[in-house]
């Protein structure tokens, strides 16, 4: 669609043709006076015979001149009339020939003739928009696809495995109670595996649709992550992980206490899946002036800068295989991300070598 800059620089060139059409005709009109006063003059500096042929034509001219001046005006405006429409339409077509290929793939610009050059640099401007508006209507079909596919795969894994091992334990039913209470408790598991899945499905589909509304408190940001360290130290006892912590005393923060803790549960479960055995995961809480920081590290594989980027994206995994033993649906990130930005803060991702880095920077008094 013909934006409104572009209506506007049309509207600018019509203008322009219908002043170059009134100075031509000014022109025109000059230029018949100055030559009807040329001819009075010569005709008034000699002398003529009553029968010359040339004074016969002169004398009928002269009795006739604003008779004939008017149809010399006439016909030379109906020509200059002609010209300029003629040119205007031209002007159009063109104008709207090029329109026409807004949304053509092709790679060449759009070219418009010297005098159009203000419209072609718009309509440039414009196909380049639409071209990357399309692109983007592409990915969010991507998207889509990959969200139907996704939740096929992560919500079957764990039902397959609950009714393989409910169907067992009714097709069997001389199990050992040993095996009975292995098979129920394993299947439990699954169920709350699966429970866990759809809650954050149903989780960042809020997050998309809904507003969320904060729920503010002022907070000892401090305290909070030396207690959410506490609660995480038995899991990562677990995987052979230490905790090395800077955590300043009485840092306060204006924020929704439940929703930020999301944030950093999240920042530090991926930290424990993806760290290597026995190494520590860093996390440390700066205040500079402001501009509050909390940056959680690990020690694991170095991610790539084309899938650093990537990390926060719904449902992107780091294992393309989506093992259910290695990683979560690939929502956790993204749910972070849109909690830092209800907060109105930064979320971002860096590795370098073995360290991986998630930094969140929070401003304190841009909700208050």
């Amino acid at each position: 669609m013909i934006s409104e800059r572009i209506k506007y620089r049309r509207s600018h060139i019509t203008r322009r043709i219908i002043l170059q059409y009134f100075i031509a005709m000014a022109a025109f009109i000059a230029v018949l006076t100055a030559g009807v006063l040329i001819c009075r003059r010569v005709c008034a500096s000699r002398i003529w015979y009553e029968h010359d042929i040339v004074y016969e034509r002169l004398k009928f001219i002269e009795d006739n001149i604003i008779t004939i001046s008017c149809v010399i005006i006439i016909i030379g405006g109906t020509v200059i009339t002609n010209i300029f429409i003629i040119r205007l339409l031209k002007y159009i077509d063109e104008i709207v020939a090029a329109a026409k290929r807004l949304t053509s793939p092709d790679e060449q610009e759009i070219s418009l003739r010297s005098t159009l050059f203000e419209i072609e640099q718009e309509l440039n401007l414009s196909r380049e928009k639409a071209l990357r508006n399309g692109e983007l209507a592409k990915e969010a079909e991507k998207r889509k696809n990959d969200l139907i596919m996704y939740l096929a795969h992560d919500l079957k894994t764990p039902l397959t495995s609950v009714v393989g091992y409910l169907t067992l334990l009714r097709d069997e039913p001389k199990l050992s109670p040993k095996l009975k209470a292995k098979y129920t408790g394993i299947a439990l598991d699954k169920a709350l595996r699966l429970e866990e899945l759809i809650n954050e499905f149903f989780e960042i589909t809020r997050f998309n649709l809904t507003n969320i509304t904060l729920e503010l408190k002022r907070i000892n940001l401090s305290r909070m992550l030396e207690q959410i360290c506490d609660e995480f130290t038995p899991v990562l006892a677990q995987k052979g992980l230490v905790w090395k912590t800077e955590i300043p005393k009485d840092i306060w923060l204006l924020c929704d206490p439940d929703k930020l803790e999301r944030v950093f549960d999240n920042l530090i479960r991926n930290g424990i899946i993806y760290s290597c055995e026995n190494t520590p995961i860093e996390l440390k809480l700066q205040r500079n002036e402001g501009v509050i920081t909390i940056a959680v590290e690990n020690r694991g594989t170095n991610i790539p800068r084309e899938k650093l980027d990537r990390v926060f994206e719904q449902f992107y995994r780091l294992d393309s295989s989506r093992n259910s033993e290695t990683g979560g649906s690939g929502l956790g990130l993204a749910i972070a991300k849109e909690i830092v930005k209800l907060h109105k803060g930064e979320i971002f991702a860096e590795s370098e070598g073995e360290r991986i880095r998630f930094t969140v920077r929070l401003f304190d008094g841009r909700l208050g």
